[in-house]
């Protein structure tokens, strides 16, 4: 890498690189949601699109997911992402965090932080600057030398993230920026807020720049208060929303979003385009969100981006593509053929083994007087329980009425002995115990409580622990003498010897279960799609990986499995199923994921907003502008 002395700077109402006029047209795309054979073919095309330049986040939780213990190898390795983005001829613009957003768990902060009762996210308590700090002595020295100064990519670092719509501290975003630059950030540094934030978010001789979301006009009225003449660069431009479980799934109309771009073109604006390939929530690192109700997010981050889930072109990156030649020179890149997808041979899962019996197999489990939450428990040296499940049992001699009073995040299935009795989450705090004749004096009460994604955004994050968060009642008295068992479901998991104790699947089964099938595969593994027909909800494993999480209340149908991910010959899938089995595992080369709400969604200057909407099916159906939306830029021009 050759070196270079004058990066990205602010020069009037223009960016310029080397001193020339430069135009950031930047795509969003997330190295951990994508699988690492995958990362140059998705860079490949940003550059094909005509972008020149990738934004990427950088998620703390999944870097330091236990306190003190530091992963930056496999689909991790941020360098290499780094490396393979210059050498694709792309810039980068790094957005280190702490927080990030993105919609995961908490927001890409590690949840091992709310141990600590009194903590307060994102503010320069000392519990939490002294994370960061360990966390930064790590991160920055392995990005600095990736500057554009040092002849790398990087041309701009983002401090935090949309910190003016918490902004719970003010002297936090001082904080970060002084402890960045200490270590040895010198590009050009950027704060993102939307609209209202825009003020509370920013900083003294940091570049701003803004969201698409509550854009006005005063929107940039305050921008040019704060610092004058100068570029504007759109650093959120959106084309969807987050899908959650229950839910129709989100888009936005490609004809405002092409209408949009040209205008920001025509006035000189830089932009971001969020996502340009969303990639997939593997594992458990989908967070949720708190709009009317809790919305748990589901396992694809497709997010309408111009480039699909597993990396195929999607209609509006061919007419993006013409938009960008029209207007920029785009280096001439063949147009490779969408990547074949593999139909392979439904796999019957033969074997299973129910979670009762292997309790025995697992930890010892914590005991204590009163319930416990995931991030309090004792395991992970200490780091606590960050995800998936965790069960609880106690005994209790009597039934009658059992009322959580909100103390159940999220999701807590109530068993007496095995017996499923019910549901306690969010909506549901209080079910009846019954009381059988003949029933034994002692009863053990089991509770198994899935944490189905922390909040990633708002001021709530602070209150994010999961499991039992206080005490449950039955007939008015706290039940005591909990026995805690940890249900991570990471590979470590996978692999304590539990196939001695596999059973032969006669009949439909209920859960929870754990179900195991074997894929045969040939020599050369495709992608291809997981389709699981006739199952209720739970977790689909592949080769002791995470792939995500199911359940048939949609919109999500298929889940997204890469052929890196599998090998030649014998591949085990193990599905656990919390209720109702189905008894094979299917395979389709396409992706379905859901039933599609398309929004339009266009903002103007007389502080209104202009919104149509309508329902259409994925296999086609119209949608009806009611209102042709004015060019929310037009008053700039």
């Amino acid at each position: 890498m050759r070196n270079r002395h004058v990066g990205l700077k602010v020069e009037g109402s223009n960016f310029t690189l080397d001193g020339f006029p430069f135009l950031i047209i930047s795509g969003t795309i997330h190295y951990f949601r994508v699988p690492r054979d995958y990362w140059r073919d998705r860079l490949l095309k940003l550059k094909a699109c005509g972008f020149n330049t990738v934004t990427t986040h950088v998620p703390w939780n999944l870097h330091e997911p236990k306190r003190s213990q530091f992963y930056f190898i496999g689909n991790l390795d941020l360098k290499a992402f780094l490396f393979v983005a210059s050498e694709v001829g792309l810039w980068v613009i790094l957005c280190p965090g702490p927080y990030i957003g993105s919609d995961l768990d908490l927001g890409g902060l590690p949840s091992w932080l709310l141990q600590d009762p009194k903590m307060k996210l994102r503010t320069t308590y000392k519990g939490f600057t002294k994370a960061v700090n360990r966390y930064f002595d790590m991160l920055v020295p392995r990005i600095a030398p990736l500057q554009y100064k040092n002849g790398g990519p990087i041309i701009a670092v983002q401090v935090e993230n949309e910190y003016g719509s918490y902004h719970l501290d003010k002297r936090y975003m001082l904080y970060i920026k002084k402890a960045l630059v200490k270590r040895g950030v010198d590009v050009l540094l950027m704060t993102a807020d939307d609209g209202q934030g825009l003020i509370r978010g920013h900083l003294e001789k940091v570049i701003a720049t803004v969201h698409m979301k509550n854009i006005k006009k005063e929107t940039y009225e305050k921008l040019s208060s704060i610092q004058g003449r100068s570029p504007i660069l759109m650093m959120v431009y959106t084309a969807n929303s987050l899908d959650g479980w229950g839910t129709l799934r989100h888009t936005l109309d490609a004809n405002v979003l092409m209408k949009d771009v040209r205008e920001m073109f025509n006035l000189r604006f830089s932009l971001n385009f969020y996502m340009f390939h969303g990639g997939t929530n593997f594992g458990f690192m989908g967070g949720a969100a708190s709009l009317q109700n809790y919305l748990p997010m589901v396992t694809s981050y497709d997010y309408g981006a111009l480039l699909t889930e597993d990396g195929d072109y999607t209609p509006e990156y061919i007419s993006f593509q013409e938009l960008f030649s029209s207007v920029i020179e785009i280096p001439k890149l063949s147009r490779e053929d969408a990547r074949p997808k593999a139909v392979y041979k439904s796999v019957i899962t033969a074997y299973y083994m129910s979670l009762w019996d292997i309790l025995t197999y697992l930890d010892e489990p914590v005991r204590s007087a009163k319930p416990i939450c995931m991030e309090k428990l004792s395991v992970n040296q200490g780091s606590g329980q960050s995800y998936g499940y965790i069960l609880y049992e106690t005994v209790i001699t009597t039934g009658g009425l059992l009322a959580s009073r909100g103390h159940v995040q999220d999701r807590g299935q109530v068993f007496l002995e095995e017996k499923y009795i019910g549901i306690l989450d969010h909506s549901t705090n209080q079910l009846t115990i019954p009381k059988e004749k003949g029933q034994k004096d002692y009863l053990t009460l089991r509770i198994l409580v899935e944490n189905q994604g922390r909040l990633a955004y708002g001021q709530d994050i602070n209150k994010e622990r999961k499991g039992l968060t206080g005490d449950i009642y039955l007939n008015n008295s706290p039940l005591r003498n909990f026995k805690i068992y940890s249900l991570e479901m990471n590979p470590k998991f996978l692999k304590r010897g539990l196939p001695k104790i596999w059973k032969p699947v006669i009949h439909k089964l209920q859960g929870p279960a754990f179900f195991l099938g074997i894929l045969r595969v040939g020599n050369y593994p495709k992608d291809t799609f997981i389709k699981l027909e006739d199952w209720t909800k739970g977790v689909i494993f592949i080769n002791g990986q995470n792939l995500g999480r199911y359940w048939n209340i949609g919109p999500q149908e298929t889940f997204y499995l890469p052929g890196p991910w599998l090998q030649p010959g014998s591949n085990e899938i193990i599905v656990f199923e919390e209720f109702k089995s189905g008894t094979k595992i299917q395979f389709t080369n396409m992706s379905h994921l859901g039933t599609v709400f398309w929004r339009v969604i266009c903002s103007i200057w007389d502080n209104s907003v202009v919104l149509s909407s309508c329902d259409r099916e994925k296999e086609g159906g119209t949608c009806t502008i009611s209102q042709e939306p004015e060019p929310f830029l037009t008053a700039l021009a």
